[in-house]
C-alpha cells in the first residue's frame, strides 16, 4: 500500500513551534477544574469513617487533586454527603449547598445519603436527593474507600466534560428552580 496519494499541508503561519499546542477553553478549564476538586466532607455515621481511610495515606484522594480538604462551604466545590441524614438536617445540607460558590458538585456516598439505607422512617430523609441536586451516587453500606475513590473519579469525568456554560444554560437554572434554589 501506498501513502502517496495523502497530501499534507503547511500549518497556518503562527499556530505552530515549540511549546505550542491548540486546545479549547472548555477543555482546559474542564481539567484544572477536576484535577482540583476541593472537597467538604458533611459525615454523620460510618461513611465517614470510610472517607477518612480514603484520605488517609493507603488510598490517598490527594493524587486526585483533593489535596485540601475544606470545612467552609464558601472554600469548597465537591460536596461528599456521607451517612444518615434526618429530616432535620435536611435544611441545614441545603443552607451548606447553598452557600458553596459555583461551579458545585455533590456526591451521595452510601446507601443512607443516596436512598435513606436501612432507615425507612419518618425521621430520615430518604435520599439527599429530595433537598440537593446530586452529580455521583457511591453505593455501599458503607462503601470501600475504593468505591469513593471510584465516585470521585466518575465526578473527574462528569466536570471534564462539562460546559462552562452551562451552570447559566436555561435547563440549569431549571433544575435548581425545582429544589427552590436561586
Amino acid at each position: 500500500m501506498s501513502d502517496s496519494n495523502i497530501k499534507m499541508v503547511a500549518p497556518p503561519e503562527g499556530v505552530s513551534g515549540e511549546g505550542f499546542f491548540a486546545t479549547t477553553l472548555n477543555d482546559v478549564v474542564g481539567l484544572a477544574r477536576a484535577n482540583s476538586l476541593w472537597p467538604l466532607p458533611f459525615a454523620t455515621s460510618c461513611c465517614g469513617i470510610e472517607f477518612m481511610a480514603t484520605m488517609a495515606s493507603h488510598y490517598d484522594l490527594a493524587r486526585f487533586g483533593s489535596e485540601r480538604v475544606s470545612f467552609s462551604p464558601r472554600q469548597a466545590d465537591m460536596l461528599l454527603v456521607m451517612g444518615t441524614i434526618s429530616k432535620k438536617m435536611g435544611p441545614i445540607l441545603r443552607q451548606v449547598y447553598e452557600q458553596m460558590a459555583e461551579p458545585r458538585w455533590v456526591i451521595a456516598v452510601g446507601a443512607c445519603a443516596s436512598s435513606g439505607g436501612v432507615f425507612d422512617t419518618y425521621s430520615v430523609l430518604q435520599g439527599i436527593d429530595k433537598v440537593i441536586p446530586v452529580d455521583v451516587y457511591v453505593p455501599g453500606c458503607p462503601p470501600r474507600p475504593e468505591q469513593i475513590v471510584d465516585g470521585v473519579m466518575r465526578l473527574q469525568e462528569l466536570v471534564k466534560s462539562e460546559s462552562v456554560r452551562r451552570r447559566s444554560s436555561p435547563e440549569y437554572q431549571e433544575l435548581l428552580a425545582s429544589y427552590n434554589i436561586k
